[in-house]
């Protein structure tokens, strides 16, 4: 009894989306997140400059070096079934994440599994709408799946995987994104976004990440 519990704390999400970029949160109330919100927040901030010669940016340059060597990351990490992602690669993945823009979209899926449930399917339309937007062309995102603190770790770390591996597939085979720009990656229960309450619903979610490391300027 106690491990149907467990499970079912897990797996009965409530549908509702909030996003970040950078340190900031907003959230998108009980309505589903728009493609609009989305693209906000994967958009890639903005490099302000000075407006006299001597004047510096606000916002530092990117360092070219790291660039590539970031880029040359990412680019191993392409085309990889989930799974075969290491300790490491998921830690350095997280790593760039965390500079990067994002959005967490917490998305409900049937009990025990990682299919999308009918209440969650406008939430992913619009992800995908998101995606397929001009603005965003070329860029590899990064589909990471979290799950909440109940239940083993094994568990939790195969159905993270799973789901990221689905919301990749559907965007995919429903909005044409080019799968080589989608990296998956699970993250089971290690990365809780309310460790303070390991069941929190907002722990449950699938994180999506601009990688791209082009900086918009002004």
């Amino acid at each position: 009894m106690t491990r149907f519990i467990a499970r079912f704390g897990l797996h009965a999400i409530a549908l509702g989306a909030a996003f970040s970029v950078g340190s900031g949160l907003a959230l998108a109330g009980d309505g589903t997140v728009s493609a609009e919100q989305i693209l906000n927040a994967l958009k890639p901030k903005p490099v302000t400059r000075g407006l006299s010669a001597g004047a510096q940016a606000t916002t530092p340059q990117p360092d070219p070096a790291q660039q590539a060597k970031e880029a040359s990351f990412i680019d191993s990490v392409r085309n990889r079934n989930t799974r075969s992602l290491s300790l490491g690669e998921r830690a350095q993945l997280a790593e760039l994440a965390a500079s990067r823009p994002k959005i967490d979209l917490e998305i409900r899926f049937d009990y025990n599994s990682a299919q999308i449930s009918k209440a969650a399917m406008p939430a992913v339309q619009e992800l995908g709408k998101a995606l397929s937007d001009p603005s965003l062309k070329g860029a590899t995102f990064v589909v990471a799946g979290h799950t909440d603190g109940i239940g083993g770790d094994s568990f939790n770390q195969d159905l993270s995987e799973r789901r990221a591996d689905t919301i990749k597939r559907y965007l995919v085979d429903r909005f044409g994104i080019v799968g080589k720009d989608l990296v998956t990656v699970g993250y089971g229960r290690t990365k809780l976004k309310d460790p303070a309450n390991p069941a929190a619903a907002v722990n449950r979610r699938v994180q999506v990440i601009n990688m791209e490391t082009k900086t918009a300027t002004k």
